[in-house]
């Protein structure tokens, strides 16, 4: 009697397989989630970066003389939009405008708005309490939560 042997997995071969896999991957979901919010935190820092530097730059230039400003003026941009749009030089005799920024970066932590989701801070308000007003002195983030080093996202 020659008997063939069916070849293939058992039903609990299968079913053990899949649960050392499903195990790997519960293992692996935090991971990718830190990994994840990793990456939007450090987009988020390039992205002050970008804005501090080019509101440093327009006060720079104020201070210059390149960019009018009335008398009781503080120097920094009256909108983080004027960093976009440009600003005329007064000091070039083709009346050329000074760019500083190509785009204004979104906050990747939020949901998009016209100021790019940025909460602003004016030169007058207290670094405490940020408050917008007549100049944008700085920008910081609306989003809520902790970054991974502990702290909030608004204190960056």
């Amino acid at each position: 009697m020659n008997r063939h042997r069916a070849r293939g997995f058992t039903l609990v071969e299968l079913m053990v397989t899949l649960a050392i896999v499903a195990v790997l991957s519960l293992g692996a979901l935090p991971l990718a989630e830190m990994t994840i919010k990793r990456a939007r935190e450090h987009e988020l820092r390039t992205s002050l970066r970008q804005i501090r530097s080019a509101i440093d730059d327009y006060k720079r230039a104020s201070d210059q003389g390149r960019v009018a400003r009335p008398a009781d003026a503080s120097g920094y941009p009256p909108a983080l939009n004027a960093l976009v749009d440009g600003v005329l030089d007064v000091k070039d005799p083709a009346k050329r405008k000074i760019y500083f920024l190509r785009r204004l970066p979104q906050d990747p932590l939020l949901a998009t708005s016209d100021t790019g989701g940025w909460g602003l801070r004016s030169y007058e308000s207290s670094p405490d309490q940020p408050q917008p007003g007549k100049d944008v002195f700085d920008v910081y983030s609306r989003a809520e939560g902790t970054s991974l080093n502990g702290v909030p996202y608004g204190r960056w």
